[in-house]
């Protein structure tokens, strides 16, 4: 039975740690992914900014959903590098991706967070590994 994209969605959507951050998918369709989060107090740090611990979930997810969208398979993050531009302490922000290099087994994509005004806060990089049929997680 193959794997169609929606059913690639519902399962982010379902997804218990997904719904604890507060992310929304406001996009999702082959190779086309955009999520947002509402900054809310529970996600900011000592400081008043959002913890860069959401923005590196952020860009995992687009990254991670962008992948599977493509492959319609799963996958897993291998190594992710978050460079933080700028700071933020509420309001929208989204996150969207795109691959750079997708191989059989491995994945390397590139992620960005954007503020309501487009001012970008932080990119990122990930490299994923494939999950095939005959592998186990």
């Amino acid at each position: 039975m193959a794997i169609l994209v929606h059913d690639i969605r519902e399962s982010f959507e379902d997804s218990p740690f997904f719904n604890h951050m507060g992310i929304e998918i406001l996009h999702f369709e082959e190779n086309a992914v955009k999520i947002k989060l509402t900054i809310k107090e529970y996600v900011l740090n000592a400081n008043g900014t959002l913890h860069g611990g959401v923005h590196a979930t952020m860009l995992d997810y687009a990254q991670g959903m962008l992948l599977r969208s493509i492959t319609k398979t799963k996958c897993m993050t291998v190594n992710l590098s978050t460079q933080y531009l700028a700071g933020i302490s509420e309001g929208d922000i989204f996150a969207e991706a795109k691959v750079l290099q997708l191989g059989y087994k491995l994945a390397f994509l590139e992620g960005e967070i954007k503020d309501s005004t487009g001012r970008l806060l932080a990119k990122g990089t990930g490299t994923f590994k494939i999950i095939r049929d005959e592998e186990i997680i």
